[in-house]
C-alpha cells in the first residue's frame, strides 16, 4: 500500500512539535548548573580549589528530553560536579560526596530555596520552587580518562572516547567509605559525543540552515552562537516519540519498561543520516535490534564509550525486562506502521493514541489543521500534498546480531 509521505512527515512533526520542551526549559537547566558552578567557585568554597566544573548530562545534554506526561510530574536535569584535581587516591566515595554536600547546601540556603536537599544513591537532589517545575540531581565526579583508557586498551577496545571518563560515587557499594581505586565509572560527555558523531552530518546542515533562515528574517545570528538545542535532527526527534510510546505503553508496569539509554543507543546504532522523522523513525524501528548481542545466552547492548559496561546487565536476573523491550518493539512497529498507512491525520491519530497518547495526538493534529474537522478527515492527498512511498514493513525473522558503530 503506498501512503502520502508528506502526510506521515507533517503528523510525525506535530507530534515532535508536541513532545518538545519550551526553550525557556533549556535556558532554565542551564542558568541552573552554571549557577552552582559559579558558587562553588567563590572565595568562600572549601572546593574551589579542587577545580570543579558543573555540567548538564543525560536527555538534556543529549537534545532529547520530552515534555512530562501530566503537568504534576517535574523535568529532571542530570548534573555532573566533577573536582578536576582530585584523584581516587585524595578522598573515598563518601568523602566525595560528603564534600560537595557541604556546598549544595550551603548554595541551598543561599538561594533561600525551601525544599530541603535530597541525597539520592549517586547524587544529591535540589527540588526548586513548586512553579519552576523541575529538579536538579548532582553526581559528585572526579576525572578517570586515564585509568579508563588503560583498561580499555588492556582489554584491547576502542578508547577513543575516555579522555572524558569520570568516576562517580554510589553510596550501595561496600568499598563507598574506603580510599580505593575501584569507583563506578561514567562518561556522559563521550556519551553525548558519540551520539553527536551518529547524527553530525545532518545535524551541521540543518543548523547553517537555521542561520541563513534567521538571517534573511533579519536577525543577527551565527553558527557558532546558535545554541545547539535550538536545532532538532530526525534521530533526536525518532527518540523523543520512541521515549513517550514507551512511556504510555508501560504506564501502569513501569519497573520493567526499556530504560532510556536503551532507547537512545539502539536508535543510533540504527539511524543512518535519514532527512526526514519518518525516514529515521522508521530504520530505527526496522534495525534496532541488529544492534543487541547475544553473547553465551546474554544480552549485551554495551555503552558505546565504555564497551565494558553493559546497559542490559539487569535482563540477565530480570528476563521480563528483555521481554518488555521486544514486546514494545513490535508494538512500536504495528502502531506506526498502521500510521503510515492512514490516509487522514484523524486516522493516524487513531493508530498511536493507546500508545501515543489521546490528548498528544489531537493536539498534533490541531495543530496540523486549525481544529478543522473537515482536514481531520482529509486524505493525503488534500491534506498535504503528492509525493508516495511504501509503507514501512518489518520483518519478524530472528535477527543476526552485527557488530554495531562505535564498538571497538
Amino acid at each position: 500500500m503506498n501512503v502520502h509521505v508528506n502526510t506521515i512527515e507533517a503528523f510525525l512533526e506535530a507530534l515532535v512539535a508536541e513532545l518538545e520542551i519550551p526553550d525557556h526549559r533549556y535556558e532554565q537547566a542551564e542558568k541552573s548548573y552554571q549557577s552552582l558552578g559559579e558558587w562553588l567557585h567563590r572565595p568562600l568554597s572549601t572546593v574551589r580549589q579542587y577545580d570543579p566544573t558543573v555540567y548538564c548530562q543525560g536527555s538534556f545534554r543529549l537534545g532529547t528530553a520530552i515534555r512530562p506526561l501530566t503537568e504534576d510530574e517535574e523535568y529532571d536535569i542530570d548534573s555532573v560536579c566533577e573536582l578536576r584535581l582530585l584523584t581516587k587516591i585524595d578522598k573515598s566515595q563518601q568523602e566525595l560526596k560528603r564534600m560537595l554536600g557541604v556546598e549544595v547546601k550551603a548554595y541551598h540556603d543561599a538561594q533561600r530555596m525551601s525544599n530541603p536537599v535530597r541525597e539520592g544513591n549517586r547524587c544529591w537532589i535540589l527540588d526548586y520552587a513548586d512553579g519552576a517545575q523541575f529538579h536538579m540531581d548532582i553526581v559528585p565526579a572526579i576525572p578517570n580518562a586515564d585509568q579508563q583508557r588503560r583498561l580499555l586498551e588492556m582489554r584491547k577496545f576502542d578508547a577513543h572516547w575516555a579522555k572524558t571518563a569520570i568516576s562517580i560515587t554510589d553510596r550501595r557499594l561496600p568499598n563507598y567509605r574506603q580510599i580505593t581505586e575501584d569507583w563506578p565509572r561514567s562518561n556522559p560527555k563521550g556519551y553525548s559525543n558519540w551520539f553527536a558523531s551518529r547524527q553530525s552530518v545532518v545535524f551541521e546542515r540543518r543548523k547553517r540552515a537555521m542561520v541563513e533562515y534567521l538571517k534573511q528574517q533579519g536577525v543577527r545570528a551565527s553558527v557558532e552562537e546558535l545554541p545547539d538545542f535550538k536545532v532538532k535532527t530526525p534521530l533526536q526527534s525518532a527518540v523523543m516519540i520512541l521515549k513517550r510510546h514507551r512511556d504510555n505503553m508501560f504506564a501502569r508496569n513501569p519497573d520493567i519498561r526499556p530504560i532510556s539509554v536503551i532507547l537512545t543507543t539502539l536508535g543510533a546504532h540504527a539511524y543512518e543520516n535519514q532527512d526526514t522523522i519518518s525516514g529515521a523513525l522508521f530504520a530505527i524501528l526496522d534495525r534496532m535490534d541488529q544492534f543487541i548481542v547475544v553473547d553465551d545466552g546474554k544480552y549485551v547492548i554495551a555503552n558505546p564509550t565504555d564497551p565494558l559496561e553493559n546497559f542490559a546487565d539487569k535482563w540477565e536476573g530480570e528476563p521480563e525486562k528483555a521481554e518488555a523491550l521486544f514486546a514494545w518493539l513490535r508494538q512500536a512497529r504495528a502502531d506506526f506502521a498502521a500510521a503510515a498507512r492512514a490516509v487522514s491525520f484523524q486516522d493516524m491519530a487513531n493508530a498511536v493514541n493507546p500508545r501515543m497518547g489521546y490528548a498528544l495526538s489531537t493536539r498534533a493534529i490541531d495543530r496540523l489543521t486549525g481544529g478543522s474537522r473537515l482536514l481531520r478527515a482529509a486524505t493525503g492527498a488534500s491534506a498535504a500534498g503528492a509525493g508516495t512511498v511504501g509503507a514501512p514493513s518489518f520483518g519478524n525473522a530472528a535477527r543476526q546480531p552485527t557488530k554495531p558503530q562505535g564498538y571497538a
